[in-house]
């Protein structure tokens, strides 16, 4: 699998937990310690980030970073 699928697959599930958690860009950008611009970048596909980045992401909605790769969305 490329990389590119894996960055589209973070991508898709970025703007899906963030939204989800009623979080803007700039909410998220705080919490994890990068700027809005990186969020933004990040979730445009522009981006390529590090582990510690992916990593962080995932702490803050409660996944491991397999399941940031992997995500899929219950009807809870």
């Amino acid at each position: 699998m490329s990389c590119e699928v894996f960055l589209m697959r973070l991508v898709t599930t970025l703007i899906i937990l963030r939204n989800d958690h009623h979080m803007t860009q700039e909410d998220l950008s705080k919490v994890v310690g990068v700027s809005r611009e990186t969020i933004g970048r990040l979730e445009r596909g522009e981006f390529n980030p590090s582990y510690r980045l992916v990593y962080e992401i995932a702490h803050v909605f409660g996944k491991n970073v397999e399941e940031v790769f992997y995500y899929q969305e219950t009807d809870d």
